[in-house]
């Protein structure tokens, strides 16, 4: 890694850019999704190196900087919405005791305080949960609501309503409004209990649905369509402050929070408030040293400035609070043995490292498993099966080895493989990626469910009545098992389908006709849903556009094959103009050479043209007001996909373009809309917004 003194200011850009895409896409794992991948540890390096260099370029900060952003987004989520009324914030971290005096000493000069003064701050440990807002009217609750992205969040209010930890009305004379901020958890005891009951449940026990923790657990369970489900879930609550209020009775936080407390709301009972520093870090070591044995899982500590007013003042930066801050916990370590190195295949086809230990007990907790995260990894520390190394639990999530006692030992080095374990197809690496990806796509067993899934689905052939559930059942059954030309030769099946149970006349004969009337399907529709990497619906339906039938297509690109190999059968990267295509350079090359050079995916290929005929790809348009036009679309759109409007432009006669520049005639632009706003407004291009662009649409016919 660049040390920060050494960075070029154009170094300095390309960092921030991944920094920030990385971080975000780690940020929807692990707030919108429960499955994050990498640990609190290895996410905290990330924001700090992302903060080091923005310290170090300011002028570079991005629209889109972690450090403006909360949690995740939410419009996935098939739970309804709700606006916060006051955004709900994130805390900055410390990670050691001089971080926490410096937080205390910004206090003071923010405040203009004397360098002696005292500063009394509330403690309490940090709790590994979900959080939630409750609004409660005149004492009695009437919504709950998820974190989500700080403004906008999950509404779980019927689910809240079974926790038993929440009352439905609090006591005693309260506020008319008055919003209780906390974590939903779930304790260690009750976690285990859970996974012990679904294990118990399961009709196969090797199918059976394990959370990987607490938190994942306590997340899962609360963002439930069906409340009944959050009450079949052992969920807890701890409140630890509060977010919109009528009015505030007491002056202090710690004050505030026995209120809250005895209004009947659960409140941790480590909450104590203390006088300076060292007493602060001392009930810091307290609580590290009890942290295993508490009952539920913790992983830091949050200190408050305690005078309310003095909050008031201190106010918040771009997403936290000045007044507030969390001390991390250092990752609880232990030392095994490597016992074994297995790939595991994603459903995406990334080849996964997984190493096998001898089962050691980490932070009150046996470690058997840990990730070794990609071939990269492994190669950086050079482990091997039967070396012994260091393990840590980084923020109770994922377990990871973070040294090799025994590298220097003579033995040969461990080699990633280059063929799928599954399938067998060749596993790649593209360049300037770390991760490894079979390229058996619809063949590999691994693949073949998402795969198909995503070939059957609303943006690729779009079959109706063929869900996850049917496809999960014809997969079980082996009907798929040649890919997605199976699915046109089901209605062979009708009969066996026909007797088995949950499938009547009706619902047999709906789902044959769906399928059958895709048999001459939109080519660029088909392409993308082949799945190829690098090939999205956008750059399905400019190849199509280009090319016009799929054989075109192939022959194009084994001829590209062909001039770009050397004589001994070398492979060299093809020129990013190849199909002289705005926005189709090398990946998209890269990514078609790598499927059809595989002799799986030509017989799926052929073996689906042979069931499906799709007409050669006209793009049919109709004079506009944007004809001859390019158009740019940014920020986000609320009404429809950024694929579902770039198809929109293209059918009105217009280019979607990705960038904005001197050549862009209209600028479309929704909520957050950041730099390439700014640069359509200084080169003096008309911008509307998505009603506008609708007006447009719906004035075409």
């Amino acid at each position: 890694m660049i040390e920060i003194e050494s960075l070029t200011e154009a170094d300095a850009a390309n960092e921030l850019m991944r920094l920030a895409k990385a971080i975000a896409h780690h940020n929807k794992l692990y707030h919108a999704e429960d499955s994050p991948e990498i640990s609190d540890a290895d996410y905290d390096a990330l924001v700090r190196r992302n903060n080091a260099i923005e310290a170090a370029f300011p002028h570079l900060i991005r629209a889109d900087s972690p450090n403006r952003l909360v949690g995740a987004a939410v419009e996935a989520s098939p739970l309804a919405k709700i606006t916060h009324a006051q955004r709900m914030m994130s805390l900055d971290n410390a990670f050691a005791d001089e971080d926490v005096a410096e937080f205390v000493a910004r206090v003071r000069r923010f405040l203009n305080l004397p360098e002696d003064a005292q500063v009394a701050l509330t403690a309490e440990d940090k709790i590994d949960g979900l959080s939630c807002s409750l609004r409660y009217e005149r004492g009695k609750l009437v919504q709950a609501a998820t974190r989500g992205d700080g403004s906008v969040g999950e509404d779980v209010t019927a689910n809240v309503r079974t926790i038993a930890d929440i009352p439905q009305e609090l006591n005693g004379a309260v506020p008319d409004v008055f919003e209780i901020r906390g974590e939903v958890y779930m304790a260690k005891a009750d976690f285990a209990a859970l996974n012990a009951r679904l294990l118990a449940e399961a009709d196969d026990p090797e199918k059976a649905r394990q959370f990987a923790n607490p938190r994942n657990a306590a997340a899962g369970s609360l963002r439930q369509k069906d409340a009944s489900v959050t009450a079949s879930r052992p969920l807890r609550f701890l409140a630890h402050g509060w977010g919109e209020v009528s009015d505030l009775p007491e002056t202090t936080q710690f004050a505030m929070m026995q209120r809250i407390a005895a209004w009947g709301v659960p409140v941790s009972p480590l909450v104590k408030r203390l006088e300076n520093v060292a007493e602060v870090l001392a009930h810091y070591r307290m609580i590290e040293a009890e942290r295993a044995e508490l009952p539920y899982d913790i992983d830091g500590v949050v200190y408050k400035v305690d005078r309310l007013d003095w909050q008031a003042r201190l106010g918040f930066v771009a997403k936290a609070p000045r007044w507030a801050i969390a001390h991390k916990f250092p990752a609880e370590r232990a030392q095994t043995t490597l016992e074994a190195i297995d790939i595991q295949v994603g459903r995406t086809g990334k080849l996964t490292p997984v190493g096998r230990l001898t089962p050691v007990t980490v932070g009150g907790v046996v470690v058997s498993n840990v990730t070794l995260h990609n071939r990269d990894e492994i190669g950086r520390l050079g482990v091997r099966p039967s070396d012994r190394v260091v393990v840590q639990r980084a923020g109770d999530v994922i377990p990871q080895v973070v040294e090799n006692l025994t590298r220097e030992e003579a033995r040969d080095p461990y080699v990633f493989p280059d063929h799928c374990p599954v399938c067998g197809s060749e596993a790649v690496a593209e360049e300037g990626e770390v991760d490894v990806r079979c390229t058996g796509g619809l063949i590999c067993a691994a693949q073949k469910f998402e795969r198909l899934r995503h070939f059957v689905s609303r943006g690729a052939l779009d079959i109706e009545g063929l869900g996850e559930k049917s496809i999960a059942e014809f997969l079980e059954l082996g009907w798929l098992d040649k890919g997605p030309a199976d699915i046109f030769r089901l209605h062979r099946r009708r009969d066996e389908l026909l007797a088995r149970e949950g499938w009547k006349e009706k619902s047999v004969d709906n789902l044959l006709a769906a399928i059958e009337a895709k048999r001459a399907p939109d080519a660029a529709r088909l392409l993308f849903g082949l799945g190829i990497r690098h090939i999205g619906a956008v750059t399905a339906r400019d190849l199509m556009k280009r090319l016009v039938t799929l054989p075109t297509l192939r022959t194009a690109v084994e001829q590209m094959n062909e001039m770009y190999r050397l004589e001994d059968g070398t492979r060299i990267p093809a020129p990013a103009n190849y199909f002289e295509i705005d926005g189709v350079g090398t990946a998209v090359n890269e990514a078609l050479r790598d499927f059809f050079h595989e002799p799986h995916n030509r017989a799926l290929w052929d073996d689906l043209l042979s069931e499906v005929s799709p007409p050669p790809y006209v793009v049919e348009t109709r004079d506009s007001e944007v004809s001859g036009m390019t158009v740019v679309f940014t920020g986000k759109l609320e009404t429809m996909s950024r694929d579902e409007a770039k198809a929109q432009a293209e059918a009105l006669g217009a280019k979607a373009a990705g960038s904005v520049s001197a050549k862009t005639d209209l600028v479309v632009a929704g909520p957050g809309a950041g730099s390439k706003l700014k640069q359509a407004a200084a080169l003096g291009i008309r911008v509307i917004d998505e009603a506008e662009w609708a007006k447009i649409v719906a004035a075409a016919g």
